[in-house]
């Protein structure tokens, strides 16, 4: 059962997957939108160009219907005449027809965005395949566009019979109506029957446009399995990235390990913590932590601390506060320079000691650790 859940399609689409689906070409589009604005924007253009587009057609009608013989019988200037007559029609109707193709372009961007590419050009010979296109024609997608042209052709039909039908008795008339007159009715029962069409239309565009965002959505659903190795591919498989993190630390200890010789001395707690310290007065302004650790670590610091004879203090406050609170590589807190000078001292002194004798140096019981920087006697 949750291998089955793994396969069905439930989880929503990642942005990486609708960036794919868009690079493809597949973006949610409503071609009742855009039909919706061309007419509604050729509407508006033709109301507010309707003076010029009329003045335009009547000289036209003037010009065309005006010759002589000699025109008649000459088939070239017939049709000087007639692609003088379309170049008048075609400039008349220019702004209307400009209007339209930026409301189509405008509507599928205001959708989907600006999208421009080839790839949906590219020939898939998964298109011809006969069970893919039985199951496009069975699937809910085809049965809502059947109801939507059903129910634009009844509707926009409708409306259209039902304007024409209020306006016979007009229509009757235009045999005796002079011939401007007429095309003036026209023009405007023109305007009219397509800007209730128009409106009509506003009902199926607000029932597409959602569907089709439901659509694009739900055809670009992932299941649990995709969504999973998509985290994958995009983060890293966790275990390869946990065997990078494995290997970067071992990495890190083992330079660790090879600059415990080279420390000045190590301060314990004393198996719990172990700290490494190093200090060049020519290099260095402040003593710097080569190695530090806890439990089996802070005992593999002292062996090869004492294999390298580097001296080791047991000092638990100092150990704690420099393990807590000093960082590997790191020069040591300023609130610890009084107490680390003072284990410095002893073992500049005790070296001095061991290779010419006289008093024995001693160290400090009490060395000045503040006490908000120890986190306290661990066990």
């Amino acid at each position: 059962m949750a291998e089955d859940s793994d396969l069905e399609r439930t989880e929503d689409p990642s942005p990486r997957r609708l960036e794919e689906a868009r690079k493809n070409g597949q973006v949610a589009r409503s071609h009742e939108l855009v039909t919706f604005s061309v007419v509604m924007t050729g509407i508006v253009a033709l109301i507010v160009t309707s003076e010029s587009i009329l003045d335009a057609l009547k000289h036209i009608i003037i010009s065309n219907l005006t010759f002589d013989r000699a025109l008649l019988a000459d088939i070239d200037q017939l049709l000087v005449h007639f692609s003088q007559a379309s170049f008048d029609a075609l400039r008349a109707l220019m702004p209307v027809l400009t209007a339209t193709v930026v409301a189509a372009i405008a509507a599928s961007i205001v959708l989907s965005g600006w999208l421009f590419t080839f790839n949906a050009l590219e020939p898939k010979f998964s298109k011809l395949n006969p069970m893919t296109g039985i199951g496009r024609i069975l699937s809910v997608r085809s049965v809502v566009e059947m109801v939507k042209a059903i129910l634009k052709s009844g509707l926009i039909g409708g409306v259209a019979i039902a304007t024409l039908w209020f306006e016979k008795e007009q229509i009757i008339q235009l045999v005796a109506m002079s011939p401007f007159t007429s095309l003036a009715f026209l023009f405007d029962l023109t305007k009219t029957t397509l800007l209730l069409v128009a409106g009509s239309m506003l009902l199926i565009v607000a029932i597409d446009v959602p569907f089709q965002l439901w659509d694009y959505k739900k055809n670009l659903r992932m299941t649990k399995a995709e969504v999973k190795q998509e985290s994958k591919e995009s983060d890293g498989d966790p275990q390869i990235k946990a065997k990078i993190r494995q290997l970067q630390m071992q990495a890190a200890r083992q330079r660790m390990m090879s600059e415990i010789p080279k420390a000045d001395v190590i301060v314990t707690n004393p198996t719990h913590y172990a700290v490494a310290l190093h200090y060049d007065e020519k290099k260095m302004k402040a003593p710097r932590v080569v190695a530090k650790g806890s439990f089996l670590l802070a005992e593999r610091i002292i062996e090869i601390g004492r294999d390298n004879k580097v001296p080791i203090l047991r000092t638990p406050p100092l150990a704690r506060a420099l393990y807590h609170h000093a960082d590997l590589g790191e020069d040591i807190p300023t609130p610890l320079y009084n107490a680390v000078a003072e284990v410095l001292a002893y073992i500049y002194q005790l070296n001095h000691y061991e290779r010419f004798g006289g008093l024995a140096p001693e160290l400090s019981k009490d060395l000045s650790v503040p006490a908000d920087l120890d986190p306290g006697g661990e066990a």
